[in-house]
């Protein structure tokens, strides 16, 4: 390869399938291309399994290519089969929208909206499937498909043989997803769509589409799936999803995430979710011998794609005086209980329980006995100790469970 921007697309692990490469090379060697990358809007923000394309949106505008970001209110309606193993919720057309408006915020943050030519353009499919007419689509588009192949896409393949039901709206989800690029390519000049490892079946599906419609080459891309080291899927915890949205994740449980990150993910991480330079990279992970330097490195990088400078440099100086120093930290997830609750004293059990950094009183009960409680620094010994006014200090009450979660419990 020779462009640019597929050598480092290579050089940092975001390659992962393409239809033809040797083409699409050339083409990008010779001229700057669109091409998007579709997200379905079945929640109220995109969480951080979402992040490496929004990334490779961000790689595409630094060698000044345009993303389209294609906010899928129409196929969100249907719900995409691939890697489910039932149906996915129906929502209503007015909670998509919602969803559209936050999600989309994300974006805003992110990705380089300055220069008009890489600004990225948005587009929402609703606005075409919602105007195909029935017949016409089965005569004009449906034609293109057979069953014989559609059947052997993992999508379908892996929910029939496990005998799981796949409902008809769903079968017809890669039908449209051709047609999103379809339609993609004849009004943006899109030339290109990448996704996920499993929307390979999905893209390659539009490709062929547009060669047989219109006679001309378009491009398929797809990037890896991303794992923990663990064998748990990027983007879910115990705890939840690591949402992009701040109001539903804030900026230090976000730096917190990635500061936590295994050992054997950082090289590959620093690669996959900042901007430094590959070789850099390649040059810490081989010098450093402080692996909590590269996680710090990680989690203020990353922090600051998605937060801004002063958000990942404040959330640093808040571990620093929470883990280091035992202090408050300034920054720290807050949870908010009234005054009133405390007038006569509250159980610890209860405290934890009501606050959710505990699950029930028997999982706070286990830890207390674990030593894995502390109340402002001092490890709690009593499961029958009573919270009161006097134990919070400036209307703040500090908990800590383990080493690394930390609350700061305020009354109001």
């Amino acid at each position: 390869m020779k462009n640019a921007f597929l050598l480092e697309m290579q050089s940092r692990g975001y390659l992962n399938q393409c239809t033809d490469l040797h083409k699409l090379d050339d083409i990008c060697n010779n001229q700057a291309i669109n091409a998007y990358i579709g997200f379905d809007c079945t929640a109220n923000s995109l969480h951080v399994g979402s992040l490496l394309q929004i990334m490779v949106l961000k790689l595409m505008q630094k060698h000044g290519h345009r993303p389209i970001i294609l906010l899928g209110g129409g196929t969100t309606l249907i719900g995409d089969p691939s890697g489910k193993d039932a149906t996915r919720k129906i929502l209503q057309q007015s909670e998509i929208k919602k969803n559209i408006n936050n999600i989309k915020k994300v974006f805003l943050k992110i990705l380089d909206m300055s220069n008009k030519k890489t600004k990225p353009i948005f587009v929402n499919n609703y606005d075409w499937l919602a105007k195909l007419n029935y017949i016409e689509f089965l005569r004009d588009i449906g034609c293109h498909f057979t069953i014989n192949k559609m059947l052997t896409f993992d999508s379908i393949k892996l929910r029939l043989e496990r005998e799981q039901s796949l409902s008809y709206m769903e079968f017809n989800y890669m039908i449209l997803q051709a047609y999103d690029f379809y339609q993609l390519f004849k009004t943006k000049k899109c030339v290109l769509q990448i996704g996920g490892s499993d929307q390979w079946g999905n893209i390659i599906n539009g490709v062929e589409l547009i060669r047989r419609m219109m006679k001309k080459d378009s491009f398929g891309l797809t990037t890896p799936l991303i794992t923990l080291a663990s064998g748990a899927k990027m983007g879910k915890t115990e705890k939840g999803a690591i949402w992009l949205n701040e109001n539903l994740f804030s900026s230090y449980d976000y730096w917190q995430f990635w500061r936590n990150t295994d050992d054997k993910d950082i090289e590959r991480f620093l690669k996959f979710f900042t901007e430094i330079d590959t070789k850099q990279i390649d040059n810490l992970i081989k010098n450093e011998t402080d692996i909590n330097k590269l996680k710090i490195l990680l989690a203020n990088e990353t922090t600051k794609i998605l937060h801004g400078k002063i958000a990942a440099k404040k959330a640093e100086e808040t571990a620093k005086s929470t883990f280091e120093t035992g202090g408050v930290g300034i920054d720290l997830p807050e949870i908010k209980l009234e005054k009133k609750d405390f007038n006569k004293g509250m159980k610890v059990l209860e405290l934890l329980s009501l606050s959710k950094i505990m699950s029930s009183k028997n999982e706070a009960r286990r830890a207390i006995k674990g030593n894995a409680i502390k109340i402002n620094n001092i490890s709690l010994q009593d499961e029958n100790k009573i919270i009161s006014i006097d134990d919070f200090k400036d209307k703040i009450l500090k908990v800590s469970f383990g080493k690394k979660k930390h609350y700061l419990i305020k009354i109001i």
